[in-house]
């Protein structure tokens, strides 16, 4: 069906034997996620991804990487910092893992910039596309830089020089600044100026083909000497400080809402964890920048090319690069379960109802909360957002619904690391329009995505639940893959409604019938679950382990999975990104499989199969299977229990496991590596699940015409 273990075994052996030290139990996190990281730049070079898909893989991997210095290598700082030796799942204490994230992180960027110089360049340039130095522009293109310097980059723009009366300024996170130094100056050496983030990093320049561009930071350096009438400027060049932006929240504070807006202020403050120079920057600016901010050489990082590569992103959705991107995957719309739906909520009594997003279109979620705000016989609407989009649908719908008089409730999660604005924002706009809305829960984050709606139908109270692996956001819904089922099921409702209260009014845990949660009782499911597994393999029954998830770091769950491979269970892990755990290492996880899927689209449901002696039990959900999320974070499980759904998950997992195109295998030396079976077809999971929708969506049409 899909990859096997012998070609699995086979592959790992002649890998693994090139190499030393294979054999190690446990990969470290940090490392893991960076291994990640190198995945997404590898996409770059796949020979199907148009050069649109190659901008855009580059810059997520400069934005990743951004965001892994603010809170990962952050956190190791703050622990090195405070005296903290303990080891690590891998057996490295902060100092030594701090030493192998910074050696692989230098390697990273290295492979980065050579990716921008020796592919990225040469195929804008052999597609038309050049972003020209000053010295390379016609006069018609300096007048136009001239005119748009002096009209809207010279009111903006702000020197600051640095001396005894001027300390050396407070830079915000990520900003990208010029470091100027002055020859024979009685005050001052050197002046910064910031690049406006306010402005369009890249201006594009009159021209024949209209794909010339240059650069703000080029316009700004080729324009100093008149800006700052000066004439002894011996350099000029561009720098960036990247700051711990993990936040320190009191949650005993009075007021969270108040607590949370001035640690979000901070982030901007933090202690510096990287500094980015570039490659011709002299030393004595270097020593400089580093003297000033702190910072130690291995923090320093030499880049060989512009700075901040995340401008790609926007560059790659410029509709001169239109013929330049891969077909997008539409959503169908609307999706199989709901053709010819008029009345969603008898649609739903029918049978429950499931959306793969994206490939089956989000509408029909906002579609259920606008059909429930002006249903007459809805009295109550409960939700939790962790993130929603800026303009979101869904806050509207339920405003819609306040409005209207339904009663309202909604836990915003305040605490959505840099999404807490945003949230703030939102929550406020919820409770003008009369919503009742709750700030989180003390001391965890609230992760799990439910929706609650209870409708008066006769003589009794039925509650219609949607329950998803993904967020509330339509604009993520677009390009993350995720799934949620909609269900009537009494014992769904009453576990709803048990959560809800437990969320919103602080009551006791309660045994739930259906749902599993954490922090209370997912970690002891899992172990329930994969024990289970064990036994059954050693009394002859069918066993077997699917998991689906973004990451897995948990000790105790990795363990168990070893032990269930040392039993001769065979154990198939799709993960996206962080993998403690180390495949194929002879006697200890050689029953086991991990490939992880990158793709057009961001892998991000999460789903568990148990093979159960025969009566495979099927799960989705929230959860992640790390320590945050299975002991600091309210999670949800759910169980897929229509027949027809159940066959549709399997067979989403076998189709993911066939993937022959955005798969690369985990070998026991940690490497990750691409390979397929002989005489297959390239099988491309995303494209098949966009074609299934379309077939699904087809079959169900048919039916109905006949």
């Amino acid at each position: 069906m899909y990859i096997n273990f012998k070609i699995y075994k086979e592959v790992n052996k002649k890998e693994t034997m090139k190499k030393k030290d294979t054999n190690s139990s446990y990969n470290n996190r940090e490392l893991s996620w960076l291994d990640f990281n190198e995945r997404v730049l590898r996409e770059c070079f796949r020979k199907d991804n148009l050069l649109s898909d190659k901008l855009k893989f580059l810059a997520i991997s400069a934005s990743n990487l951004d965001e892994f210095f603010m809170v990962r290598v952050a956190g190791i700082m703050k622990q090195i910092e405070s005296k903290y030796t303990n080891e690590d799942l891998s057996g490295s204490t902060p100092k030594q893992q701090m030493i192998k994230i910074t050696s692989k992180a230098h390697d990273f960027i290295k492979n980065q910039y050579e990716c921008l110089n020796e592919l990225i360049w040469p195929l804008l340039k052999k597609n038309g596309f050049k972003f020209l130095k000053f010295n390379e522009i016609s006069k018609k293109q300096a007048n136009f830089i001239k005119d748009y310097f002096d009209k809207i980059l010279f009111p903006v723009l702000t020197p600051i020089a640095i001396d005894k009366i001027r300390p050396f300024p407070l830079l915000p996170n990520k900003s990208l600044n010029i470091i100027i130094r002055i020859s024979r100056s009685r005050n001052s050496n050197f002046k910064i100026i910031q690049v406006p983030s306010i402005l369009p990093r890249f201006l594009k320049l009159p021209s024949k083909d209209k794909k010339r561009y240059i650069l703000l930071e080029d316009v700004i350096i080729s324009n100093l000497s008149k800006f700052l009438n000066l004439k002894e400027i011996r350099s000029a060049f561009t720098f960036r400080v990247t700051r711990n932006a993990d936040l320190a929240i009191n949650e005993e504070a009075q007021d969270l809402l108040l607590e949370i807006k001035k640690s979000v202020k901070n982030r901007d403050r933090g202690r510096p964890v990287r500094l980015e120079i570039t490659e011709k920057m002299d030393l004595k600016t270097k020593k400089f920048l580093c003297n000033s901010l702190g910072v130690k050489n291995h923090e320093v990082y030499v880049l060989n090319g512009p700075l901040d590569l995340t401008f790609f992103l926007k560059f790659s959705d410029l509709n001169e690069m239109k013929p330049y991107k891969s077909l997008p995957i539409f959503p169908v719309d609307p999706p199989a379960d709901f053709y010819n739906c008029e009345n969603i909520f008898k649609t739903i009594r029918e049978q429950d109802r499931m959306i793969h997003h994206p490939y089956e279109s989000f509408d029909w979620i906002v579609n259920f909360i606008d059909q429930a705000a002006c249903d007459k016989n809805v009295l109550a609407i409960k939700q939790t957002l962790y993130r929603v989009s800026d303009d979101s649908p869904v806050v509207g719908a339920l405003i819609k619904a306040a409005e209207n008089g339904k009663q309202v409730t909604v836990l915003v999660e305040l605490k959505a690391r840099f999404d807490e604005e945003n949230n703030i924002l939102w929550a406020k706009k919820l409770e003008r329009a009369g919503c009742h809305v709750v700030y989180g829960v003390p001391d965890l984050k609230t992760h799990c995505k439910i929706l609650l709606v209870a409708r008066k139908e006769k003589d009794r109270i039925r509650r219609y639940i949607h329950l998803s692996t993904g967020n509330y956001n339509e604009i993520t819904a677009q390009l993350y893959t995720d799934i949620g089922i909609f269900t009537c099921k009494e014992t769904f409702g009453a576990d709803s409604s048990l959560l809800f209260n437990e969320l919103t009014g602080g009551t006791n845990h309660q045994k739930y019938n259906k749902i599993v949660t954490s922090p209370f009782d997912m970690r002891k499911f899992f172990k329930k679950a994969i024990q289970n597994e064990i036994k059954n393999k050693k009394r002859g029954l069918p066993s077997g382990i699917v998991f689906k998830i973004n990451s897995l770091s948990d000790t105790e769950i990795i363990k168990l999975l070893y032990k269930a491979s040392q039993a001769g269970v065979k154990v198939h892990l799709i993960i996206r990104g962080i993998c403690c755990l180390v495949p194929g290492v002879k006697k200890i996880s050689d029953n086991i499989i991990v490939l992880s899927i990158i793709g057009q689209l961001l892998e991000h449901s999460r789903i568990f199969k148990f093979e159960c002696a025969g009566k495979p039990c099927i799960f989705m959900g929230s959860a992640d299977l790390m320590p945050r999320n299975l002991d600091r974070r309210i999670e949800i499980l759910f169980p897929i229990e229509d027949d027809n759904l159940k066959k549709r998950v399997t067979n989403i997992l076998n189709i993911m496991l066939e993937d022959n195109v955005n798969s690369r295998y985990q070998l026991s030396d940690s490497s990750y590596k691409k390979f397929k079976n002989k005489n297959k077809i390239d099988i491309n999971s995303q494209i098949e699940f966009s074609k299934m929708a379309r077939k699904n969506l087809y079959q169900e049409i048919q039916k109905y015409n006949l």
